[in-house]
């Protein structure tokens, strides 16, 4: 071990099992460590490729999840201050928290429902099948489906989910026989327990679900798939990952010509290292991401690193996103078995004559009785409010998920009055649903109504979205290097040796679940930069 090292990181050193110096620059940085970041590190030590992994959170592990979703919440989620701007009803409800994601190593992935749709063909081509949309900055993305197909399969055995590659389905619990048999009323012909990325038996080392219902809470069991609990453990085995927790990355730094050459982090200890680095990916979330990238601005890149386009923290996307709970007049138990059990697909095509462009889909969802409090009706009271949980047993619940369009003005900006506990400027996240965004919720709100109308209802509720966690955009792809900040493989148009690897790459966000994508991208990511190195192309 370096002599380098501060005491809090030779403690965290007990988890890895390896330790490059801190002058090593022949290392490929990683900065941060969920679906992209995890990911990524797993692939390139699989092909002998040194890795520094920077968490800003904690080494969490499965034991040490608490099952009360308050107390998750706060062991989990990403704290630190952010602002909130926009007409969207978040910055209301939740003006400090626009996003709910994890601070911690595994990222977000420790906290996912697990559901891992595919994107559709028409999705990656959005501006060509939808056309011109006023207020959208809509762009086809630089690769297609066809492209993306084979890494989606290496995914899709990477996460083991359910109904692929002879993987079995979960088994159904009432929240989604509630779903299916409404499904069947109004016609819908694709709806099933999945694809989820939780084991309906014991694969590549996790163990079954034992339907406990605390996905959110983080996986005491370990049946569902994270970079914690999968990639990042196979990773230390190799002796080539040097995972340091902890660890919140401030700047990349750069050469006089203009490539990077390492990053600056703030230790545990309060203490400013840098480690020295041939490549550098960011995968720090649409959030931070961008802001890291804005405060690794300097003289020769004025406006943040890699954004000669302006379009580094542009085009936010979070989803379309509503809830509708239905009671019923005999016990549903939506909390038991898994949290996200189910869903349709029948509404995720592209149709205009509903009204919209795009599609969405609707997805069992069932939250504690703590968070159903907070977030069913943000500010509510009174005896209508407090009926919503005096039925509690009595009732299902779902999520309209859909693709919202990216607007030029939804973005991540440097809120320079406020600072972080590093004195750094926050993030402020800025939203105003789209035409097409409205009209998509209310049909997905209309559709739920009727499903559960459909087998008895007695009435349902529609809720507003949640904080984000399908935070999409803010670096995207593009084919030409004015039109966005990287390339089809990650790459950042201004900078060859700094790439993207999270969802902030995303063109547009389609309606699937982002996590499956994200890793089959940063899976096409690891061979496209590994051969780069063998011809010293970085």
């Amino acid at each position: 071990m370096s002599t380098q090292q501060t005491n809090t990181e030779q403690t965290n050193a007990e988890q890895i099992s390896a330790r490059f110096e801190y002058d090593d620059d022949s290392v490929v940085v990683i900065v941060g460590s969920g679906a992209g970041g995890g990911t990524l590190a797993h692939e390139l030590v699989g092909k002998g490729i040194k890795v520094v992994l920077l968490e800003a959170g904690p080494y969490l592990k499965n034991e040490d999840y608490h099952q009360d979703e308050w107390a998750a919440f706060n062991q989990m989620a990403w704290l630190d201050p952010r602002t909130t701007s926009g007409s969207w009803r978040i910055a209301r409800d939740f003006p400090n928290l626009p996003a709910w994601i994890v601070k911690a190593v595994g990222g977000t992935t420790t906290h996912w429902s697990g559901a891992t749709p595919r994107f559709k063909a028409h999705e990656f081509k959005a501006r060509t099948a939808y056309g011109r949309i006023d207020g959208a900055n809509l762009l086809d993305w630089p690769i297609t489906l066809a492209d993306l197909e084979p890494y989606y399969d290496r995914a899709e055995q990477k996460m083991g989910s359910t109904h692929r590659h002879g993987r079995p389905p979960l088994p159904a619990n009432n929240n989604y026989k509630v779903l299916a048999a409404g499904a069947e009323r109004l016609g819908y012909k694709h709806y099933s327990t999945g694809p989820y990325a939780t084991n309906a038996e014991p694969y590549d080392g996790r163990p079954a679900s034992i339907q406990d219902g605390f996905n959110f809470q983080g996986d005491k069991n370990g049946s569902k798939w994270s970079t914690m609990v999968s990639e990042i453990p196979k990773s230390l085995k190799t002796g080539l990952l040097d995972l340091r927790p902890d660890s919140h990355a401030v700047q990349v730094t750069h050469t006089a010509e203009g490539k990077v050459d390492g990053v600056n982090y703030i230790d545990a200890d309060g203490n400013v290292q840098r480690q020295k680095a041939r490549i550098v990916a960011v995968a720090g979330n649409s959030i931070e991401t961008p802001r890291l990238l804005m405060l690794s601005a300097s003289p020769l890149f004025p406006d943040g690193l890699a954004n000669s386009s302006g379009q580094l923290g542009r085009n936010y996307m979070r989803h379309t996103t509503g809830s509708v709970y239905a009671k019923f007049d005999q016990p549903v138990n939506m909390y038991r078995g898994e949290t996200m059990a189910g869903l349709i697909a029948d509404e995720s095509r592209h149709d205009v004559d509903r009204g919209f462009a795009g599609g969405y889909y609707l997805e069992t969802i069932s939250l504690g009785p703590a968070f159903l409090a907070s977030f069913v009706d943000p500010g509510a009271w009174g005896p209508d409010f407090t009926a919503l949980l005096d039925d509690y047993v009595n009732t299902a619940g779902l999520w309209v998920i859909g693709e919202d369009m990216p607007q030029e003005a939804n973005r991540i900006t440097l809120n320079t009055t406020v600072t972080d506990r590093l004195g750094l400027p926050v993030p402020n996240v800025h939203f105003d649903d789209h035409a097409n965004d409205v009209a998509m919720r209310d049909h997905g709100y209309q559709q739920a109504s009727l499903l559960y109308e459909a087998v008895g209802a007695t009435s349902t509720h529609r809720t507003p979205p949640y904080p984000s966690t399908h935070n999409l955009g803010t670096a995207r792809m593009s084919e030409r290097r004015e039109d966005g900040v990287v390339n089809a493989y990650g790459q950042t148009h201004d900078v060859p040796n700094l790439f993207i690897s999270d969802g902030s790459q995303f063109t547009t966000g389609a309606a699937a679940n982002p996590t499956l994508t994200i890793v089959a991208l940063a899976i096409r990511q690891a061979e496209y930069i590994a051969d780069q190195l063998a011809t010293s192309a970085l």
